[in-house]
């Protein structure tokens, strides 16, 4: 069950809401956003008090929850965006977010170039990995710290705020100094250490899909990141492992809707990791922007042919320049007036 508050209620209207849910013998679980107080209420059967804490001053109604996350359920909820920086919103219809940069981090040169290019086209987001988990142990790993420092260095030149990975919840504290957003890649998206120590830096965490995680697994993984207190999370599909292989995976484009229907959490797409062929990922990307999503996420490298990762996947500047010139032009299904115009909730 959460308890919404109104959005005029005051601190001592929370506070007073928190103290009676933890009276009447249940765990609270404030959610302070920047739109929205909600408290989390876990733990024996509180669907018998709904009247009851529906009463107490500042509250706007209470919502049952059947879903093990209570948090980025949407439970009647507006999607809602989040601020990442000092001025970009993603989410809760602000224009759709283009989050661009290479795979790896290679030299200050390969990595300013390419937020010349995103900020050119107009990207407002870079990404780079400075840590990288890859198949091979022999593979390129990232330059770590410094590879952070040189994202750093692209957002003063270039004002794009910065996401990078994180791979152990001991790096979680190196990379808040750096980033404006940490990301949790797909193999440790039930990494659950890893998912409270990035939710409890306080920075917005993109979340990524596991290989063969069902949407359920997915929100419940969100849910980890939520309950340290942190509701902004962007959750990201990047394709999903089957049987077909033409492509590196399947993008599975539908979630959108989905995801649309059961959290009010903002939503990107990656083209880019689940094609893994180049000359797959423009029409793939203005599927994604058609579709809704709130953000896409894709990698560029001034020489694909010479990336240390995933050079196949990644768009020349020529061609990214033009792909985003027709992505300006794709119209973005609207959800909320959808959902205006009669269609069901969560649509």
């Amino acid at each position: 069950m959460i308890v919404i508050m109104k959005p005029k209620a005051t601190p001592e209207h929370t506070a007073g809401v928190i103290a009676e849910v933890e009276r009447c013998g249940f765990a609270s679980h404030p959610i302070y956003g920047e739109h929205l107080t909600v408290v989390a209420v876990v733990g024996g059967h509180p669907g018998d008090l709904i009247g009851h804490f529906e009463s107490l001053p500042g509250v706007d109604r209470v919502v049952l929850i059947d879903q093990s996350y209570k948090l980025v359920a949407r439970a009647g909820r507006p999607s809602l965006g989040f601020t990442v920086g000092d001025d970009l919103t993603i989410g809760g219809g602000a224009p759709l977010t283009v989050i661009a940069g290479p795979c790896s981090v290679e030299s200050e040169g390969q990595v300013m170039a390419c937020a010349r290019i995103a900020a050119e086209c107009g990207a407002t987001m870079l990404r780079g990995g400075a840590f990288k988990p890859r198949t091979s142990p022999y593979s390129f790993q990232g330059l770590g710290e410094e590879g952070l420092k040189l994202m750093a260095a692209a957002r003063a030149e270039t004002g794009l705020q910065v996401v990078s990975e994180v791979t152990d919840p001991r790096l979680c504290e190196v990379a808040a100094r750096y980033v404006d957003m940490i990301q949790i890649g797909a193999r440790n998206m039930q990494n659950f250490a890893l998912l409270s120590e990035a939710g409890a830096t306080g920075l917005p965490v993109m979340l990524k899909r596991g290989l063969a995680a069902s949407i359920d697994d997915w929100l419940n993984a969100a849910e980890y990141v939520a309950s340290t207190g942190n509701e902004r999370v962007l959750l990201c599909e990047r394709g999903i492992r089957t049987y077909e292989t033409a492509t590196r995976n399947t993008l599975d484009i539908a979630c959108v809707p989905v995801l649309r229907k059961l959290t009010h959490l903002p939503i990107c797409l990656d083209p880019s990791h689940a094609a893994g062929v180049r000359e797959y990922i423009p029409p793939l990307m203005m599927a994604c922007a058609a579709v809704g999503a709130d953000a896409i996420m894709i990698e560029i490298h001034p020489e694909p042919g010479l990336a240390l990762s995933d050079g196949a996947q990644s768009l020349d500047f020529p061609l990214f320049q033009n792909v985003m010139r027709q992505l300006r032009a794709v119209p973005r299904y609207d959800y909320a007036e959808a959902a205006a115009n009669g269609a069901p909730r969560g649509s």
